[in-house]
């Protein structure tokens, strides 16, 4: 086998465990919005407003003593700010 079948060969195994992570990614991402939105939904009973900045920075502090590498701590914060973003436009459940 060639060098540049070998590669693609290699590059096509990453790729299939790429696509079996976003599949895992996507469901814990839907499963962390059904966790957000009942905390949003019990957020008035407990007279807290919906925006809360200091769990905010709570969640980038613990993300960042997750991280591993070799993603950069700002990188991990930089996406879970358009997660949390997000987070907070999904319709609520009615």
């Amino acid at each position: 086998m060639s060098q540049e079948n070998e590669a693609y060969s290699e590059i096509e195994k990453h790729r299939e465990q790429i696509d079996i992570l976003d599949q895992q990614i996507v469901k814990l991402l839907n499963e962390r919005a059904g966790h957000s939105l009942d905390i949003r939904a019990l957020k008035p009973d407990a007279h807290m407003g919906l925006y809360d900045p200091k769990r905010e920075e709570e969640i980038f502090k613990k993300l960042t003593s997750y991280n591993e590498g070799p993603l950069y701590n700002e990188n991990l914060v930089e996406i879970y700010r358009g997660i949390l973003k997000v987070m907070k436009e999904v319709p609520s459940r009615d």
